[in-house]
């Protein structure tokens, strides 16, 4: 199993995969809004989406596991 991590903290404004959804290297799975910007999140590896840990809206911080992927 490997994880997606959030590279600064701020709201989740879109999640843009579903789990069971297969995703690639460098794909965009996840928007953050953080002061007033919006961050892409992108996978750095290829898998499955086994668990989305955060819901849109939810506050992340910095470092922190927004998705679980496997494969």
């Amino acid at each position: 199993m490997s994880v997606i991590k959030t590279t600064m903290a701020g709201n989740v404004w879109k999640i843009l995969v579903s789990v069971g959804d297969r995703v690639t290297a460098g794909q965009e799975i996840a928007i953050l809004e953080s002061m007033k910007m919006e961050i892409p999140v992108e996978s750095l590896q290829s898998g499955t989406v086994k668990a989305i840990k955060k819901a849109e809206g939810d506050f992340i911080d910095e470092d922190e596991v927004l998705i679980e992927l496997e494969g």
